[in-house]
């Protein structure tokens, strides 16, 4: 097979470019680099079929990087699956790109089906549980409309995502595109950025300088975590059926954010003191999937543990440096 992913050099996209080339596949991985970097595929490269190639897909897949909006300019070729994962997906990210977030919702997301469409391959987008906004449906189940406020700070992605979602049933219904959706909840794990903005690295990075973890609010507010290569396999499982989705993709096991700050300086053996700050505007108050479609369709479910994935992501910063991170 060969699978063109947007958004290939990014946390998540580089685990999903590692996977599909462990199985066989072709890739290659298209990424502007806004959030994502080079170094997440490095020990890619040399690996034989796999190619990164770096261009913002808002500007049409296939355009070259300086040059003008044209779907031949780079030659992708035939494509048997195109994943859609190009986005920040941070809200240090989006907040800092608030019109590139945009377009590569709607722009990008038409550019990746127009690919999909013209090579009749299967189509993928990786929606996000922020399209339920701050739920009033706990736990959060697909048939839920959500509760987004389409105007204020998170709303580029939350919308931005909304529109993808909205975009990719239209060329489905309208011209008949193998296409379907992904809502990914909260995932870590290794090659996130310590300053991306997402609770986990956050205080994963905060612990091992010593620093105070930065709780907002009184921590009551709940996040569920699925390691990340856990979502990995659910996604290519998604990828290998002709469903249009959505299908939630997350973890279960709801845990409070002052919870998963104790046990990040737990497994850190941190110092580090709790220090509550502010709640962002928007925050969510609980995040929690219904994973139920995706045990039935997917056979699908987390395997890994809170303890044991933290454990590993704790490893990689180590490694990685606190200075770098």
């Amino acid at each position: 097979m060969r699978a063109v992913v947007t958004g290939g050099a990014g946390f998540l996209g580089s685990h999903v470019c590692e996977r599909l080339l462990d199985d066989g596949h072709e890739v290659v991985a298209v990424d502007s680099m806004i959030s994502g970097t080079p170094a997440n595929v490095a020990h890619l490269r040399t690996r034989p079929g796999f190619r990164l190639v770096r261009h913002d897909v808002a500007r049409g897949l296939g355009a070259a990087e300086d040059g003008p909006v044209d779907l031949g300019a780079v030659d992708l070729g035939s494509v048997d699956l195109v994943l859609h994962m190009a986005c920040p997906a941070s809200p240090v990210d989006y907040a800092a790109h608030p019109l590139e977030t945009l377009d590569v919702a709607s722009r990008g997301t038409r550019a990746a089906l127009e690919l999909a469409a013209r090579s009749g391959a299967r189509f993928v987008t990786t929606s996000t549980s922020e399209v339920y906004g701050d739920p009033l449906v706990h736990p959060q189940r697909e048939e839920y409309w959500g509760n987004v406020n389409p105007i204020g700070p998170r709303s580029v992605y939350d919308e931005g995502k909304r529109f993808a979602e909205a975009l990719t049933m239209a060329y489905r219904r309208s011209l008949d595109v193998d296409a379907g959706i992904v809502r990914i909840f909260n995932t870590y794990g290794p090659r996130m950025r310590g300053h991306d903005g997402r609770v986990v690295p956050t205080f994963v990075r905060q612990a091992l300088a010593g620093e105070p973890l930065t709780v907002c609010g009184d921590g009551s507010q709940t996040r569920s975590l699925c390691f990340v290569d856990d979502l990995v396999e659910g996604l290519l499982r998604f990828a290998g059926t002709h469903e249009a989705g959505p299908v939630n993709l997350g973890n279960p096991h709801e845990l409070t954010v002052l919870q998963i700050a104790e046990d990040v300086i737990a497994a850190t053996g941190s110092s580090s003191r709790i220090e509550h700050v502010d709640l962002p505007t928007d925050d969510p108050k609980v995040r929690c999937p219904d994973i139920t479609r995706a045990r039935e369709l997917l056979g699908w479910e987390p395997k890994v543990a809170w303890e044991t994935g933290l454990e590993r992501t704790v490893a990689w910063f180590r490694e990685l440096g606190v200075a770098a991170a």
